[in-house]
């Protein structure tokens, strides 16, 4: 059987003069996942246009096309030219979860869910002559899933080949997240067994790694366990937590450290408190965030954080606000969204009750732009500042103060390098991404983020006593910034 796997390009992501290097960072994991489940002699291909020009002129039996929102119009696109040459067409991911009507004319079998369940139960009924045009994960469990078929990805094209998913999910429900609509009907949260996501790791060549987890501490006797199986591997890696997993599990950020964590992505989210509980982002409700900066910062770990303009009591000072204090935290990195509603989620139903959705141009719910009507600010306003916030902390100036705000020489050296290296060169990042040598820059990122040199912690590492008791899906692109 001849398969061929495509991940289509965000709309963002295809401009002819700029490609920002976050479209470049990720190999697709969930294709390669699903590439795991067919057999042998089977002949396959993934193709992720974010990083080569699609060629679409094969005679593949079946094709299977991850539809994100806003590569949706571009998914079907492709769908409907090979379904017109006789190809069997698979569509699959968060916009066709969330849009199961709309993706059904684009496709002669649609995926609800994650696919760990439902892909090897299609593979079954297509060899029977009997494929079903509907399947929905119900069954949710990553024991027993096959090793990722990595060799099928062009590693040379990216700057974190390394990535990986040890769970699927999240254990919160947010008003906004797109995943909420992805995982129901069934677990909302599921990791690996430990020793399979070791032996993930083990596979993996070099020091480099990043986890693609949407909450790598979000069972802390899973997250626990695995790092003290990753002690002593001497990896360098990068991940996702919240404020609440940084401050209130017991020792467990202490072994991450020990196992190499040294950047962390945190969903700080906004500066209002009193967006927490409109969006139900109540793990964050009530908890110091500069308590939390200052945890990640003594252990050495940098911090990536993630913040929404545009909630319910945002006015027009909330841009300068959030910008002054991010700066003044020392956060080497931030990545700003519009507050986007996607279909399917508890924000999109309430805000088209209320009457307050502006169109439904799938290209443009990117967070970059605004898709519906703001409480306290027009959409210029909200879309001007959004842009301003990004201006405004990476100006040399910011990035200066919070690499003044670091203790050590080192420190100040790699707050400078990894936020100025982001940001402020990104032509040299275009030139390697479109000479396809941008997996080049790996050394350079791991020296940044081991301080150009063995990195010693403001606080006493110890090792924990209490761990606390206790996706197939790629995350968006455009999440990490």
């Amino acid at each position: 059987m001849r398969v061929r796997m495509i991940l289509p390009a965000l709309t963002e992501a295809t401009s002819p003069h700029f490609r920002p290097i976050k479209y470049s960072l990720f190999p697709p994991l969930g294709l390669a996942t699903l590439a795991g489940y067919l057999d042998p002699g089977d002949d396959v291909v993934i193709s992720d246009e974010h990083v080569e020009k699609l060629r679409l002129d094969d005679e593949p039996d079946v094709v299977v096309i991850q539809v994100y929102i806003t590569s949706a119009r571009r998914a079907y696109e492709i769908a409907d030219g090979y379904r017109a040459r006789g190809a069997y067409v698979c569509l699959g991911g968060l916009h066709v979860t969330s849009l199961p009507q709309e993706a059904v004319a684009h496709a002669d079998t649609i995926f609800l869910g994650p696919g760990e369940d439902t892909w090897p139960q299609f593979l079954a009924d297509y060899r029977a002559g009997a494929p079903k045009p509907r399947y929905q994960s119900r069954q949710r469990t990553l024991a027993g899933v096959p090793k990722i078929r990595r060799d099928l990805i062009k590693r040379h094209l990216y700057l974190v080949p390394n990535s990986i998913v040890v769970s699927r999910g999240c254990p919160h429900v947010c008003d906004f997240c797109y995943k909420v609509a992805f995982f129901k009907g069934g677990k909302q949260f599921y990791t690996q067994l430990v020793d399979d996501a070791l032996a993930e790791i083990d596979r993996l060549p070099g020091r480099h790694l990043y986890f693609l987890d949407d909450h790598l501490f979000g069972n802390p006797r899973f997250a626990a366990s695995l790092f003290d199986g990753m002690s002593g591997m001497g990896r360098l890696w990068q991940a996702a937590g919240t404020v609440k997993s940084v401050l209130e599990s017991p020792n467990l950020l202490e072994k991450a450290v020990t196992a190499g964590l040294r950047s962390l992505f945190v969903g700080f989210e906004t500066v209002n408190e009193a967006n927490l509980a409109g969006q139900r982002k109540y793990q964050n409700i009530g908890r110091d965030y500069e308590a939390a900066v200052r945890r990640l910062h003594g252990l050495g770990v940098m911090v990536n954080g993630s913040f929404v303009f545009g909630m319910d009591d945002d006015g027009p000072d909330v841009f300068d606000r959030t910008v002054e204090w991010a700066v003044e935290q020392g956060i080497e990195t931030a990545t700003f969204h519009i507050l986007t509603p996607y279909p399917d989620t508890a924000l999109y139903t309430r805000m088209a009750d209320e009457g307050r959705l502006l169109h439904s141009d799938w290209d443009r719910y990117d967070t970059r732009q605004v898709v519906f009507r703001p409480a306290a600010m027009d959409a210029a306003t909200l879309e001007a500042g959004y842009w301003r916030a990004y201006r405004d902390f990476y100006r040399w100036g910011s990035i200066l103060k919070g690499a003044r705000s670091k203790q050590t020489l080192r420190g100040k050296a790699r707050h400078l390098a990894y936020a100025g290296g982001w940001k402020k060169f990104e032509p040299l990042w275009d030139f390697a991404i479109r000479s396809k040598h941008v997996l080049h820059a790996l050394p350079l990122l791991e020296a940044v983020l081991t301080g150009f040199g063995r990195h010693r912690p403001q606080t006493e590492l110890s090792p924990a006593t209490d761990p606390a008791q206790p996706v197939v899906a790629t995350p968006d692109p455009a999440a990490i910034n």
